[in-house]
């Protein structure tokens, strides 16, 4: 019978049965080599999966905001937050909030512009590095979150659930390019942050169910943490009903408290002061936002259209699946799904089988009790997302159309709500019954190697995304913009090229934009003049003014 190990304040699970540990030398004994491996696969099934869009062409205002943005916050950080507040009525007046937000998504330009200055890189790939970086982020948040929920003592001074061995497969597996307006392609790094944020508050709120007493730091920090969601964007104010929705679950399902222990405890405490913190900065923001959105003024992203969400519920909620996402990456001509890049992602990836097999053991196998709280968790994630990108008029036009499996803003957070509704059915599977030690090995490894499959094909629909991307005009000429600013070229044949690149740009634009000095086009020369002075201390063309 293979030995597990138990943590001191891991409360017994009646029924349960539990296997020896004195067999077992100190060094066995220790977890913390198993949340090291844990640690290591939450890094790389990301970046195996993403790998193929490296090099992926920067497209709507990643074309820009990449160069303009990076080079100007990149030069004069104190900016960021200046601008921030400045723009608040600009923003407010098109029904959109966000100062935080805005101030990471330029913080993440400039983290990009700053890999290109450093190491050379054209900007597409230091864009989709910084992204592969949140990507990663996002899969450790999602398994913080599990092990938070499931976990029966207090989280991380045990053993781990197999549930956060697992979950990096599950989630890597979802960052598919599913279409341009997925934040796999655009905007990743703002919103796979988002996500994370999103997910950490609630693992924060899960975390302290079952405390003594919340203590007069952690209110602090959550009074706080309410206001900054409520200044960061629209997703991160999930995090809000996610954290009371944890808390219920942690504290009836796992901990088995009474409701008088729930309402009472610390962490219907921190819930409280998060929406205490929250609610007077959201509620006269968004009174604001509905009264310009009313009369036709602001943003379409930003337009809520409460008619028609039940239409479009059903393509949100299932937008997260693996089949259909794939669909959405191969639509171009070069789509085959089981491509160049299936075999070496599907290699790479079962070699971290191995470490993850090794490491089971010492895994907690947990109870149904602890999966149904895990897939409650899930299924809160993936409504919540689901409800917000319904409520888009501009998905529920795409919902009618047959768009299904289509990537938007909920994405990302649906995505971890996919996996973690997942991996509680792959678990539950292998719980029913009796809880052979054996049983259970057999079963996950054989629901990690379906995961495996599914990310290893997810890496393949990814490299037949970038290869159509790559074949349409547009895309062409801002990869070899990115490549120019890079590798600036001094000399007149270079200067030649640059300008040339900037005539093809003209020459894209719809027909009735290409006469005089149209605004599309003064973007473009703002931003790649704002990169070559900053790198170069030259025009990007010399033709164009300063």
């Amino acid at each position: 019978m293979t030995a597990q190990t138990l943590s001191a304040t891991t409360l017994p699970d009646a029924g349960a049965e539990r296997r020896p540990t004195e067999d077992r030398s100190p060094e066995q004994r220790s977890w913390w080599p198993v949340w090291r491996g844990i640690l290591l696969r939450s890094a790389l099934v990301p970046v195996i999966v993403l790998a193929p869009l490296v090099a992926l062409q920067p497209s709507a205002d990643h074309r820009f905001n990449t160069y303009s943005n990076g080079a100007r916050y990149l030069a004069h950080p104190g900016d960021l937050f200046f601008e921030a507040v400045r723009s608040v009525p600009q923003y407010l007046a098109l029904g959109n909030f966000r100062p935080l937000g805005r101030m990471v998504e330029w913080t993440l330009d400039a983290l990009t512009f700053a890999i290109t200055g450093l190491l050379g890189l054209p900007a597409n790939v230091s864009l989709r590095l910084v992204s592969f970086a949140s990507a990663v982020l996002l899969t450790l948040a999602t398994v913080v979150l599990a092990e938070c929920v499931v976990s029966r003592g207090r989280p991380f001074t045990g053993p781990p659930s197999p549930v956060a061995a697992v979950l990096p497969f599950a989630v890597g597996g979802s960052f598919v390019a599913a279409g341009r307006t997925s934040t796999t392609v655009l905007f990743g790094g703002l919103y796979f942050l988002t996500a994370a944020l999103v997910l950490l508050v609630a693992a924060a709120a899960a975390g302290a169910v079952g405390r003594p007493r919340l203590g007069t730091r952690l209110g602090v920090l959550a009074g706080v943490t309410g206001a900054v969601l409520a200044g960061f964007n629209e997703m991160a104010w999930l995090a809000l009903p996610l954290a009371t929705l944890v808390v219920l679950v942690r504290a009836r399902l796992v901990l088995a408290l009474s409701w008088r222990e729930t309402v009472r405890g610390a962490g219907a405490r921190f819930t409280g002061l998060l929406w205490a913190g929250f609610l007077p900065v959201a509620i006269p923001v968004r009174l604001i936002i509905a009264r310009e959105c009313l009369a036709g003024r602001c943003y379409s992203g930003s337009e809520v259209a409460p008619d028609g969400i039940l239409g479009a519920l059903p393509n949100r909620l299932t937008s997260w699946v693996p089949p259909l996402m794939w669909q959405r990456a191969t639509e171009g001509p070069y789509g085959h799904t089981l491509g160049l890049a299936l075999l070496p992602a599907l290699v790479l990836l079962l070699l971290l089988i191995r470490r993850f097999w090794r490491d089971l053991p010492s895994c907690e196998i947990p109870d149904r009790r602890q999966v149904w709280a895990l897939a409650a968790t899930g299924l809160g994630v993936l409504v919540l997302a689901a409800t917000m990108g319904a409520l888009n008029a501009q998905m529920q036009l795409l919902a009618a159309a047959g768009w299904w499996g289509l990537g938007w803003r909920d994405s990302a957070l649906a995505g971890a709500g996919g996996a973690l509704l997942t991996v509680a059915l792959l678990t539950g599977v292998s719980v029913l019954g009796r809880r052979k030690a054996g049983t259970y090995r057999g079963g996950a490894l054989a629901g990690v190697l379906l995961l495996v499959l599914i990310a290893a094909v997810s890496s393949s629909a990814n490299r037949d995304y970038r290869a159509a991307a790559a074949s349409e005009k547009p895309a062409f000429v801002h990869d070899r913009v990115a490549q120019e600013i890079a590798d600036f070229d001094r000399s007149a044949a270079g200067d030649a090229r640059r300008c040339a690149l900037r005539e093809q740009y003209r020459n894209g634009l719809r027909r009735d934009r290409r006469t005089g000095y149209p605004a599309e086009l003064r973007r473009f020369d703002q931003a790649v003049n704002a990169a070559t002075f900053r790198l170069a201390h030259r025009p990007f063309c010399a033709k164009l003014p300063a």
